[in-house]
């Protein structure tokens, strides 16, 4: 397995990674930005010890863990993968708050395009900031992007020591049942 050095994690630096999308997804999750060991070994929250691989697996949205590299295999399922801000960065506190707007513009154009069912954005923060909404809870929120609903989740990443990996799971979980009630209509 690929271990990026001090030098790729240098040069990961402002990379972007290629979504993982189709149309008509079930769900579309959105990081914030690629970190840079994520950018450096080409996979979607691809850091030994984010929580998002595991979170997804025991919430119910995939049969077995994945390894990062297995991305692509999500599309089977119904699952896709993007971020708010493309380019890479150490940490998403790099990112400006008039970044975080125009990548909102961005995905929002990238939703309208490829309609999933849900837009799930990993960080509340990010959101806020991004949509321009301030007082944004977790869950399911008002707005929508055309017929996508919108629902925030916090980031699963391991520095996020605000959500342990249970709390985590349930989140997720609310989610998929909320997706699993809504498609049974």
């Amino acid at each position: 397995m690929f271990r990026p050095t001090k030098a790729d994690l240098a040069a990961a630096r402002n990379k972007t990674l290629p979504d993982v999308i189709a149309s008509d997804l079930d769900v579309l999750f959105c990081g914030i930005n690629p970190g840079l060991y994520t950018a450096a070994v080409g996979h979607h929250f691809g850091r030994p010890g984010n929580r998002f691989w595991p979170v997804l697996y025991r919430s119910g949205f995939t049969p077995r863990l994945f390894h990062p590299s297995a991305q692509r295999e999500l599309l089977k399922l119904g699952i896709g993968i993007t971020n708010v801000v493309a380019r890479a960065t150490a940490t998403a506190d790099e990112l400006s708050r008039e970044e975080l707007i125009e990548g909102a513009a961005s995905l929002m154009r990238k939703v309208k395009r490829y309609a999933p069912r849900c837009l799930a954005i990993v960080g509340v923060g990010a959101y806020r900031t991004a949509f321009e909404r301030p007082k944004a809870s977790l869950g399911l929120q008002n707005e929508r992007i055309g017929a996508t609903k919108i629902w925030v989740l916090p980031n699963p990443s391991g520095l996020n020591a605000n959500y342990q990996a249970d709390a985590l799971v349930k989140l997720f979980e609310e989610l998929r049942l909320h997706k699993s009630r809504s498609s049974s209509k």
